[in-house]
């Protein structure tokens, strides 16, 4: 069958803004710099001359949709129609940086971003529809606590006040661990998504089709049956939030972070974020490339000797009452020791040839692009936009241990393939050794995008940042720090 794609499958368009300031402003709910025209209907408020994020937003809007032009300028009016359900999708990972719990900002999607994308999404709704802002974040961090650090839950206050469209927040997750040095101790049952789950099969369509790992895949969770159950000869299966499937139109708010398994995370790798069970999603190949995986970057006695004994223990474990892994953390300790620290040793596939999490991050935006009413559709979707945070970036360790790299730069785009790619140009990185990127741009069944690296253009604020994205990536205005098992391997 021939598909007619639509225009946000060949939009390479993307806009980058640069910010007047590289900081936050402090206080939520986030109010705006200065009363815009178009929000003359909004109650009265304090502006905020400091809120340099609110601003940069409104001029990534600007720039991809058009000018302010007055009290009826409506950027977002194309996407957003009155009685809409608009899904606002942040980077919501983990309320902290997972070895400094002070730090926050260069982690997760920050409010700022988040209040100034949801006002006009309101614009557009015109006092109808509902707004939601979720995610499903690492199974071991606390929703409640990153709502609150980001200022989202005081902004879903706000809105409340006054807004005749709801603006909720919803953890999408069906179960939230406790874990203490990587051992999980308790697993806690959630409400999940009041709109279910959405069980899609990609089989033939998806990336990891023909792959078959010798050691088989490993997925999120102790127990590897799952992971295999679900993905094996023409099955490739994903269990996606109801809410987000069912949704007319979704906004992906990712934040700008290097990445220990796919090199970087923006909009593709952000839709890990709307899974309902993350032991569905393959994360690696068990072994080293020398056994057909890609856990580790070479076989060695060492590297063998973990394997087995963590499979074993982990299989153990997945058949285990909870509180017996409390006994596993002296053993977690004492491998710790002999094996490495995860912080300095290359191990969980967490290098530059990790060949299995990029098609799982490219097969989840196939699934979102492509299913439609209890089946893939020959045609994708077409009311999406991506609007990346990078205000604070996240360079090194990430995306749960980033050091902060201050850009005050916000990038807007139809297409998340070349958002990532315009995305990884300003980082600095070489765009041809990103498998996610060249996996995403390569022909497919269900193609996420027709251009490639030379088509893509950049409209920006910034004359030095327009024009073709090579052109850029030649000169890029950030060199980021790439997590330490890709270092030597995608930097320009």
């Amino acid at each position: 069958m021939r598909m007619s794609l639509p225009p946000i499958i060949t939009d390479s368009r993307v806009a980058l803004v640069r910010g007047a300031a590289t900081a936050y402003p402090r206080a939520a709910p986030f109010h705006p710099p200065e009363r815009y025209p178009e929000f003359a209907a909004m109650p009265a408020f304090d502006c905020d001359p400091g809120n340099h994020t609110y601003a940069a937003v409104r001029n990534a809007l600007a720039v991809l949709f058009g000018p302010p032009d007055g009290p009826a300028w409506n950027p977002l009016a194309h996407l957003i129609q009155p009685g809409d359900t608009v899904v606002l999708k942040p980077n919501f990972i983990k309320e902290h940086h997972e070895t400094r719990p002070s730090e926050w900002e260069q982690v997760i999607t920050h409010g700022a971003v988040i209040r100034a994308v949801c006002d006009y999404v309101l614009h557009a709704l015109d006092g109808h529809g509902r707004v939601v802002i979720c995610d499903a974040p690492q199974t071991d961090s606390s929703f409640a606590a990153t709502a609150r650090v980001s200022g989202a839950e005081a902004l879903v206050r706000w809105y409340a006040s006054w807004s005749p469209v709801p603006v909720v927040l919803l953890d999408l997750r069906r179960e939230e661990w406790e874990a203490r040095n990587d051992v999980i101790i308790r697993r806690r049952s959630l409400p999940g998504d009041p709109h279910g789950y959405v069980p899609v099969n990609l089989g033939r369509a998806s990336r990891l089709h023909g792959i078959t790992p010798p050691l088989g895949f490993y997925g999120a969770d102790y127990d590897t049956s799952v992971t295999r159950a679900h993905h094996h000869g023409d099955t490739h299966e994903y269990l996606l939030s109801g809410t987000v499937m069912h949704a007319d139109v979704v906004i992906n708010l990712p934040k700008l972070k290097t990445h220990k398994k796919t090199g970087i995370t923006c909009a593709l790798k952000n839709l890990v974020g709307i899974n309902g069970d993350k032991n569905w999603l393959p994360h690696y190949m068990l072994g080293a490339p020398e056994e057909g995986g890609d856990q580790f970057p070479r076989a060695t006695a060492a590297t063998s000797s973990e394997r087995v004994l963590m499979s074993r223990i982990k299989t153990m474990l997945a058949h285990a009452p909870v509180w017996f892994n409390h006994l596993f953390r002296p053993v977690k300790a004492l491998g710790t020791r002999v094996f490495g620290s995860t912080h300095r040793v290359v191990r969980s596939g967490n290098w530059h040839g990790n060949d299995t999490a990029w098609r799982m991050a490219v097969d989840l935006n196939t699934c979102f692009f492509y299913w439609r009413d209890g089946d893939l559709s020959a045609t994708p979707r077409e009311r999406y936009l991506a609007v990346v945070d990078a205000i604070v970036a996240g360079e090194g360790a990430g995306p749960l241990a980033p050091d902060a790299k201050p850009c005050g730069v916000v990038i807007a785009g139809r297409n998340p393939v070349a958002v990532d790619s315009a995305c990884a140009g300003l980082m600095g990185f070489d765009l041809r050794a990103l498998r996610l990127l060249t996996g995403a741009l390569a022909p497919a069944l269900l193609p996420l995008c027709t251009f490639t690296f030379d088509d893509i253009t950049l409209l920006s604020n910034d004359a030095a940042w327009r024009g073709a994205l090579p052109q850029l990536a030649a000169k890029p205005p950030f060199h980021f720090t790439p997590h330490f098992g890709w270092i030597g391997a995608i930097e320009r």
